[in-house]
């Protein structure tokens, strides 16, 4: 099996209509505390009004370097962040104004799938113990008689041999133990599934496994996915559309193709020149942007647009006025980009950023 999948080239999907998650102006600020008193002298703005909306069956993904605020989003996706302001609305219901007993009912239509299967599992229990915890928070979804049936049935759907149940997860490996995870999470039959960062903590073999697991179940079931990841590789092979975060910011939103061959945000640009190139003989034929810096602080995050302290596009209009991400009219009405240059994003090519 190859260990990065090839990138799909048409959708696998053709028929996404129905919306089942949106999220509008997700905003997050965590409180900087100070002295004795804990006095709040800032804010660190890990998310800053992000918005979006999720088809069924679609795969978002969602991409960008650490520290941009793709795990925060994950976490105000299912509610275990509680926000600073936005709205998130699953099948037309207002997630943030639920609440408690109405919050644990809307926890089975959005599931979690998280990064490392090593530290997210309970040590102590046995498969059918962590497969089945959603039954006894929702015990009116699996009669208790048929609990074991139901757990060795989402064993066999990942993978995983049903004749285990009663192992420990450290007598799995990380791939097994991760199919293990999405076992759980698709327990109580949700509409959305998040996966943050499912494969990144797994060998580069296995990773094309577990998205491979993702795939047939998404077929199966009809799952609709918010994908987090840092391989551009994976995320490509797996998503339908594809946001692109920076410090807190969604600043390129678009289908797989659009972003990856028509980019027309210089991050987006800057972070796709970043991806290996795995044929040796087409290696220096393409252009790297090195950017120059470091990412600013998201506690004191620049004025304008965020990325203009390391663009190479930056003019005056970009320190002062903040873009907004929209739809360029400019070029033909392309997906939407927060930069007030895109067009001549798209034109400059594969200019390089010290250029």
């Amino acid at each position: 099996m190859p260990a990065t999948p090839a990138p799909a080239t048409t959708p696998r999907r053709s028929s996404v209509t129905e919306t089942v998650l949106t999220a509008e102006n997700l905003v997050k600020h965590y409180p900087i505390k100070s002295g004795i008193l804990r006095r709040t002298i800032g804010h660190v703005r890990a998310l800053d009004g992000v918005s979006f909306e999720l088809k069924a069956g679609e795969t978002l993904g969602i991409v960008g370097e650490s520290g941009c605020g793709k795990s925060t989003l994950g976490r105000m996706l299912m509610r275990l962040e509680e926000p600073t302001d936005g709205t998130l609305t699953v099948d037309g219901v207002d997630v943030y104004s639920l609440g408690r007993s109405e919050m644990r009912r809307m926890r089975r239509d959005i599931q979690i799938v998280f990064q490392d299967p090593y530290t997210s599992l309970n040590p102590r229990k046995t498969v059918a113990d962590i497969i089945g915890e959603p039954f006894d928070i929702h015990p009116e979804v699996v009669p208790k008689g048929g609990r074991r049936k139901r757990v060795q049935e989402l064993m066999e759907q990942v993978g995983l041999a049903p004749e285990h149940i009663n192992r420990y997860p450290h007598q799995f490996s990380g791939g097994q133990r991760q199919r293990i995870g999405i076992a759980r999470g698709i327990a109580l039959n949700p509409k959305v599934l998040v996966c943050d960062e499912p494969v990144s903590a797994l060998d580069v073999s296995v990773q094309a496994q577990v998205v491979n697991v993702l795939e047939k179940l998404q077929d199966e079931l009809g799952l609709a996915y918010v994908f987090i990841a840092h391989d551009l590789g994976v995320v490509r092979h797996i998503s339908d559309r594809v946001g692109v975060m920076y410090l807190g910011k969604m600043v390129e939103l678009g289908t797989e193709d659009e972003i990856y061959e028509r980019p027309t945000h210089p991050y987006t640009r800057a972070l796709l020149s970043a991806v290996p190139v795995p044929d040796p003989t087409l290696r220096g034929t393409r252009d790297q942007i090195k950017l120059q810096g470091d990412v600013p602080s998201p506690a004191n995050p620049p004025s304008g647009c965020r990325f203009h302290t390391r663009c190479w596009m930056a003019q005056d209009i970009c320190s002062s006025d903040e873009p907004q991400l929209i739809a360029r009219a400019d070029l033909g009405g392309a997906h939407p980009s927060a930069c007030h240059f895109a067009e001549d994003s798209v034109v400059s090519g594969t200019r390089k950023a010290s250029d």
